[in-house]
């Protein structure tokens, strides 16, 4: 051949191709490529923006605020969280003295204070009473909030050994004597405590600390760093040292209260607290099957930059601050109905502040919709590395009641602020917050006096997917409770009591799903058993009393314990077995009647029917036991009990 394009010799495996074929099949190469570039580009971009529910919170502030539901009850009914100096911290007597600016002395003598800061349940950590006096009271709340808020969020504690938990905490304050000025110990403990193996940072910013904690942690989430997070913030003074250098510089109320954006403001009021959030992608918590209370739509944090002093707030810093947390979120000013404000009611930063938010919300907005500002300051003061976490906490629970409270202590608006330049109103009555065509939205500030800046937007959680008819109420409902020690048991006894006489709303099965699924199991045990409320909270007031009872059943976990099932043989039967547990378990329900239609045999009709003698009949004697003790497993299965061994007599030798 002397031409044309080369032809495969008969039997080769080469063939022809056309060079117009290749190039088709080099483009749909190329193609299909891009389009898979491109799929993994929004994959990640979607990450990036992804929102972080807010699945557990926990706080302690002033006025005796133990729980976000404590703190969410003080707000509402307008409580002051303020007192006189502690008395157990040595502080000096003679610390007070009325004249401003007196070297060494303070002109204020209230604040927001944790009176059971020094209180410390360090067995339960596994602490020695040694150590635990060298520990910062910053470390101890701050671990014991943790627990809390993971036992809130229905996760145990002990269950998240060795995951890539992150611990956040926002901490300024280095002063206790004994804990060498390591902050760093104070989210390291946690992290060492828990056995977490997440990013753990203790983050200073001053007064934004606990904010700037909440945005890296929500960073660390989207960038698949951190599995779970917990952020927020932990305040205990010490020592008097803050309030004589305030003094010193006439920054202090006199009476230390915070009177944010008002006329009347004449300083702040120093506080203490502890507040932790449990943090995770929107999409694990919805799969993981977590209660999801918020949702944190995006945050931004900056610095003031080159303003006119180091310790002075920068107005252009915190629009721009503003504006880029909106841009994260994907939203418009106008989209925020709310902004929980640093307020810390200074007569410097307070005017600039709302002017920077009546410059960026207060646009754009009519009359009828006005920004709403408040402060949680006004209620239990400043709390400084603990301020931002409060206010996030206090929306949070605004958005779930659809109320928005009053900020106290404002004789009227600040006459240093051109409130005609926007729709920028002040909560001076509390309000309701409705419901719209979209979800409740709010805006968190906090600013360090260093100048580090910090803007979240909270938005309310999403509609709960329609959950299914609540199965029937079982004939008896069990309370199981654990204790690292006999005493311990006892109380907590008499804690869920309490509790439970005090919210009649909550369902004796919930309540036991609650205890049997969402919080850690220690060695000494009890558990309650009754038809019905008032059965179950008398057997807790025996079990927190260390009374016997039938009702109350006690133990102690051994180690290396193991567990077996034996399944009985025939003789067993009844007429009637399995009915109310059929009725009541859609898990026994499901197991039981597959076998039965298996079976083939009627086993149920006969079971559930009222002839006793066909019962004792050999083919459905064994067939009920089968099905019984089969479909009994099950459901013990579902609830987590597991078995090491089984061992079975006759027809329970099948079963097993």
């Amino acid at each position: 051949m002397t031409g044309g394009t080369p032809v495969a010799k008969s039997g080769s495996k080469e063939q022809p191709q056309n060079p117009g074929t290749r190039m088709v099949d080099a483009l749909r190469a190329s193609l299909k490529e891009t389009e898979r570039l491109r799929e993994q580009n929004r994959k990640l971009t979607a990450a990036l923006r992804e929102p972080i529910a807010i699945v557990g919170m926990a706080c302690r502030y002033p006025g005796g605020v133990t729980s976000p539901q404590q703190l969410w009850e003080l707000v509402t009914e307008g409580g002051d969280g303020i007192t006189p100096f502690p008395t157990d911290r040595g502080w000096d007597a003679d610390l007070y003295d009325p004249r401003p600016g007196l070297e060494g002395r303070s002109y204020v003598r209230e604040g927001g204070f944790l009176h059971e800061a020094g209180a410390f349940d360090a067995g339960f950590f596994g602490i020695s009473p040694r150590e635990a006096l060298l520990m910062d009271p910053q470390q101890r709340l701050l671990l014991e909030s943790s627990w809390e808020a993971l036992e809130g969020a229905g996760i145990d504690p002990v269950s998240l050994k060795g995951s890539r938990t992150g611990v956040f905490a926002g901490v300024m304050y280095h002063d206790y004597f004994g804990a060498f000025g390591s902050g760093s110990i104070v989210s390291g403990r946690v992290a060492y405590t828990l056995g977490l193996e997440g990013p753990t940072l203790s983050i200073d910013t001053a007064c934004s600390s606990s904010l700037v904690a909440l945005h890296l942690a929500a960073q660390s989430l989207r960038g698949g760093e951190s599995t779970l997070a917990l952020a927020g913030g932990v305040t205990v003074m010490a020592s008097p040292g803050t309030f004589v250098e305030f003094s010193r510089q006439r920054g202090l109320s006199p009476d230390g209260r915070c009177r944010a954006f008002a006329e009347g403001a004449d300083g702040t009021g120093f506080a203490e607290g502890v507040g932790v959030l449990v943090l995770e992608r929107l999409s694990d918590a919805e799969r993981n099957g977590h209660r999801v209370l918020a949702v944190i739509r995006g945050s931004a944090v900056n610095q003031d930059g080159a303003s006119n002093g180091l310790t002075a707030p920068n107005g252009p810093s915190q629009q721009r601050v503003i504006r880029h947390a909106l841009a994260a979120a994907r939203l418009s000013a106008a989209d925020v109905d709310v902004v929980e404000a640093h307020g810390t009611g200074t007569t410097l930063g307070d005017p600039i502040e709302a002017q920077a938010l009546l410059a960026t919300y207060g646009q754009d907005r009519g009359e009828d919709r006005p920004l709403w500002l408040g402060s949680v300051k006004s209620n239990i003061g400043h709390t400084q590395a603990a301020a931002g976490v409060a206010g996030v906490i206090k929306m949070v629970q605004a958005m779930r009641h659809g109320v928005l409270p009053k900020t106290l202590h404002v004789d009227e608006p600040s006459s240093k602020v051109d409130w005609s330049a926007g729709e920028v109103r002040l909560l001076t009555e509390a309000r309701a917050w409705p419901e719209v065509e979209r979800p409740r939205r709010a805006g968190i500030s906090s600013f360090g006096i260093s100048g580090t800046n910090a803007h979240v937007i909270l938005e309310q959680a999403p509609a709960a997917a329609e959950q299914p008819e609540p199965d029937p109420a079982p004939p008896m409902a069990l309370w199981p409770l654990s204790a690292r020690t006999p005493q311990a048991l006892s109380a907590q006894g008499e804690r869920l009591r309490a509790f439970a006489a005090d919210h009649p709303e909550l369902e004796a099965g919930a309540v036991a799903r609650s205890l049997g699924t969402e919080r850690a199991v220690f060695e000494h045990r009890a558990a309650v058993l009754g038809p019905d409320r008032d059965r179950l909270l008398d057997g807790l007031a025996l079990l927190g009393a260390s009374d016997d009872s039938p009702a109350v059943l006690r133990g102690r976990a051994r180690t290396g314990a193991k567990t077996a099932f034996l399944f009985t043989g025939q003789g067993a039967q009844r007429l009637g077995m399995g009915a109310e547990l059929r009725a009541h378990y859609p898990v026994f329900a499901a197991a039981f009647d597959e076998l039965n239609e298996r079976l083939g045999v009627g086993t149920a009709e006969v079971l559930l029917g009222t002839d006793p003698d066909r019962v004792d009949r050999t083919l459905y004697a064994q067939t009920g036991l089968f099905a019984f003790e089969v479909a009994l497993f099950r459901l013990l299965e579902s609830w987590g009990v597991v078995p090491d061994f089984l061992a079975g007599h006759s027809i329970g030798e099948v079963a097993a």
